[in-house]
């Protein structure tokens, strides 16, 4: 989703960093194989996730939603050279395509993958975090939310995607609409939340940056 005039959307991308070759590949891949590849952060966010990782330099990630592993590897980029990335997704059928690319981009040794329902996996991690992405099913968002909150450190981020959600944020609510009603009950907790301080960017669907008082 593009929020800003076409022509300045292009402008923008145009002067920021290109797309590494290997997320090209990768984003090649999985419009070749995957069903939904538009779920790929795309070159843009995913240089925005770069160098945000890069600012933050985590010793610790948490991924939440996989996909492919594009976001992954962009997290990646600003690992700590001893620091670990845990990722987790529940479709069996990508976990080998994401190895693949994890590999190929050398940072295979510091991601782990868990296959399963995050709200199951979540609790049973002896880890503390210094950077979380959260961008999984929208109606477990306020879940994951109160799940990694504890397990944040202190001046640790959490980035949340999607969270204007196509623009539906401001239409007119459908009351069938769970994902939309979700993403606007998230919004209001990371606002309200008095333990974090939370910035939105129009950033492609909306990306949010939480920082843990």
């Amino acid at each position: 989703m593009h929020f800003l005039p076409e022509p300045i959307d292009k402008y923008v991308v145009d002067h920021s960093e290109e797309e590494p070759i290997i997320l090209q590949q990768l984003t090649r891949e999985t419009y070749q194989k995957v069903l939904q590849p538009i779920m790929l952060s795309g070159p843009y966010q995913g240089r925005v996730l770069s160098i945000l990782s890069k600012l933050i330099r985590p010793k610790s990630i948490l991924e939440i939603g996989t996909f492919t592993g594009y976001s992954t590897i962009c997290l990646a980029e600003g690992l700590d050279t001893e620091g670990q990335l845990h990722t987790i997704d529940i479709n069996e059928e990508l976990v080998d395509f994401q190895r693949k690319y994890f590999d190929k981009s050398g940072y295979g040794d510091q991601i782990k993958q868990y296959l399963g329902n995050a709200l199951d996996i979540i609790p049973k991690l002896d880890h503390t975090f210094d950077l979380v992405f959260i961008d999984a099913d929208k109606p477990n968002y306020s879940n994951y939310f109160h799940l990694v909150i504890d397990k944040l450190n202190k001046g640790g981020i959490i980035l949340s995607d999607n969270v204007l959600w196509h623009g539906k944020v401001v239409e007119s609510l459908n009351p069938k609409d769970s994902s939309t009603k979700a993403v606007l009950e998230y919004n209001k907790l990371l606002k309200n939340d008095a333990r974090i301080e939370t910035v939105v960017l129009p950033v492609r669907d909306g990306l949010t940056i939480s920082r843990k008082k």
